[in-house]
């Protein structure tokens, strides 16, 4: 393929104002269109030139955007299948296959576009990169800011169910004394996010630009939440303590013992005196590292050239991407029972029609550190205050007493009954219950 043919696989969005004031996504048609991509056009320097500005954004998908995506996915060349009766060697291929030919000819990608666009969303510019985010503030007044973060996988859409509990739980069996402002930023490189075009876009940048976003918003006091990215991104906020973030919670804390780090990673058994609950999290994580985390060791050291076969194949980013709805979910290995096919499948599509395999991926070269490990966070650096929850289906379930050791601040910490690493997703009305409930002592300033 010539790079002419490569370039005419591409539809560039271009953000321009409707006549309602409202940013759409619109798309310069180019044949054979493959994947939809924000560029540096005109139209995104006028918006880039309004400075702080923060300007109504509208999802649009260019229509020949989602036929070439049928397209390539009725192309698709498959492998041979596994040669084992289980999920050993990875996603089996007629699992895979079944959710492909329902990708190609039953799903719609329009109507998670609709519910987006149904709700109040932004893009703002900070520090040279654009951040698209939902904001929806409760009708209570005394409504906490808070701002949820995602991971990868994931991305905003992880939290579209919790945005009800949350801002209006008085219709979710809560109380108004509970409720929050909610902002759902996409991370850059994620999303309807820009793309960054310079390294240091890691865990403290981000941080520092959901602190620039909440306080843009006029927020002079809020919360952090997040898990997986989330957790990281919130860890590296609670470590800057910038003025007015009271407090963060977490659903995959860094916990690890430092003396553990290296025996975990070695695969070595267990060391004596760990506690059952210390001993099950060193196995588990150590069987993570054994037989889970290649995926994440190609993201952290060649982000680049996975992002080549994944921007290419729509089926091949499927696979990448279910084989992880299916590990990490609280569902025994079939997340339809939690998810289901159309929101795994509304999450996937993101990352295609936004191009943001190879961008999203980089987000693990900048961080390329031990998210479990307490060291390599840094964690007794923090000095606010600190909630968990441990979810059962979540990677490693965090023991009580490694989080009491990592985090000297923690003051929240609570076991849930279900629940797996995509916790607000698959469980949206436990979370919600679980920040309110950790978040309860921070609504009022110390």
């Amino acid at each position: 393929m010539t790079d002419s043919d490569a370039s005419s696989r591409r539809a560039a969005f271009h953000l321009t104002l409707t006549r309602r004031g409202a940013l759409v996504a619109t798309a310069g048609l180019l044949a054979g269109s493959a994947a939809a991509t924000f560029a540096a056009t005109p139209a995104d320097k006028s918006a880039a030139a309004q400075g702080d500005a923060i300007r109504p954004f509208r999802i649009d998908v260019p229509e020949n955007a989602i036929a070439d995506l049928r397209r390539r996915l009725r192309a698709t060349r498959w492998p041979d299948r596994e040669t084992v009766g289980d999920t050993s060697q990875g996603v089996q291929l007629a699992r895979l296959q079944a959710l492909v030919r329902y990708w190609e000819t039953g799903y719609d990608w329009r109507k998670v576009e609709a519910r987006l666009n149904a709700l109040p969303q932004f893009i703002t510019t900070i520090d040279g990169v654009d951040v698209q985010f939902i904001h929806v503030r409760s009708r209570h007044p005394d409504a906490l800011p808070l701002v949820l973060t995602h991971g990868w996988p994931g991305s905003m859409l992880e939290f579209l169910k919790t945005i009800g509990p949350l801002t209006d739980p008085t219709a979710f069996a809560g109380s108004a004394a509970d409720a929050f402002h909610v902002v759902i930023p996409s991370i850059p490189g994620h999303g309807f996010s820009g793309k960054p075009r310079e390294t240091g876009w890691g865990p403290e940048r981000v941080g520092r630009a959901w602190d620039t976003l909440m306080k843009r918003l006029g927020y002079t006091h809020y919360v952090s939440q997040g898990g997986d990215h989330g957790s990281v991104i919130s860890d590296a906020m609670a470590r800057q303590a910038p003025r007015g973030l009271r407090g963060i919670h977490l659903n995959m804390p860094a916990t690890v013992p430092a003396e553990l780090v290296k025996p975990i990673n070695n695969g070595d058994p267990a060391p004596a005196g760990l506690s059952a609950s210390e001993r099950a999290a060193f196995n588990t994580l150590s069987a993570f590292f054994k037989t889970g985390a290649a995926y994440g060791a190609m993201m952290v050291t060649r982000p680049q050239t996975i992002g080549y076969p994944l921007a290419d194949s729509p089926a091949g980013l499927a696979g990448w991407i279910y084989e992880k709805f299916a590990q990490w979910t609280d569902s025994g290995g079939e997340p339809e029972r939690v998810l289901g096919r159309d929101e795994m499948l509304d999450d996937i599509t993101l990352y295609w029609l936004t191009d943001t395999a190879a961008s999203s991926s980089r987000f693990y070269w900048e961080n390329n550190n031990n998210n479990f490990s307490a060291a390599a966070q840094k964690t007794q650096d923090i000095s606010i205050p600190v909630a968990i929850t441990v979810f059962p289906g979540e990677i490693y379930r965090a023991p009580r007493s490694w989080a009491e050791r990592a985090y000297r601040t923690l003051y929240y910490f609570n076991e849930a009954a279900k629940g797996g690493h995509f916790a607000a997703w698959e469980q949206p009305q436990l979370f919600s219950e679980e920040l309110r409930a950790a978040f309860r002592p921070l609504r009022q300033p110390a």
